[in-house]
């Protein structure tokens, strides 16, 4: 007997073929014309929300988050330089686009912590993320054996505690090889600095 959210897993597996792909184009239009960060009612991937702590309750918030796709462009130099060693087209930046997209949302909601985020579309131009916030102050938060630590946790995103500020510091990886990472880069260049 398979779950109702095995079927919308299945479904965002190919979310561009048949008639999801309609419905994408719809939402897609719709989403451009709307503001960078927009507070929703429910999540649209319920399955993926479910899967990084979201619950239905008082306290939680989900917000859709639209970030430019793409690489960085530098300003060019004026002289002084082999065309290859400008540093203008290869510009990328050191966080992912999901982490980029996470901070904003909890810029833009200050009493919240951000809990997680996931993709829901892509175009030419744009990305768009729905990130889970979280009210640090709410009773129901304080009171959830699952969600209490959270609270605990001032300004977890701008840390790099979320899933995709672990991913982008190298923390996925393990054991030989990665003796680096932990407990971050500058802090194992300052242990070593100090030997």
């Amino acid at each position: 007997m398979r779950s109702m959210y095995s079927y919308i897993r299945e479904v965002w597996k190919k979310p561009f073929d048949g008639e999801m792909g309609r419905l994408m184009w719809i939402r897609l239009q719709q989403w451009r014309r709307e503001p960078t960060v927009v507070r929703i009612n429910r999540p649209t991937r319920l399955d993926r929300a479910r899967t990084l702590g979201y619950k239905a309750k008082p306290g939680i918030i989900v917000v859709r988050v639209r970030i430019r796709r793409g690489g960085r462009r530098a300003t060019r130099p004026k002289r002084r330089r082999k065309t290859k060693k400008q540093m203008v087209s290869r510009k990328t930046p050191k966080k992912s686009l999901q982490w980029i997209a996470e901070e904003r949302a909890a810029r833009k909601y200050p009493n919240m912590e951000v809990l997680n985020s996931y993709w829901v579309g892509e175009d030419g131009k744009y990305k768009w993320f729905e990130v889970i916030l979280v009210d640090r102050s709410h009773p129901s938060i304080l009171s959830d054996p699952q969600l209490s630590g959270i609270a605990k946790q001032k300004g977890r995103v701008f840390r790099g505690l979320t899933s995709a500020g672990r991913k982008s510091r190298g923390l996925r990886r393990r054991g030989r090889g990665a003796e680096k990472v932990r407990p971050s880069y500058r802090a194992n260049f300052r242990r070593t600095l100090n030997k």
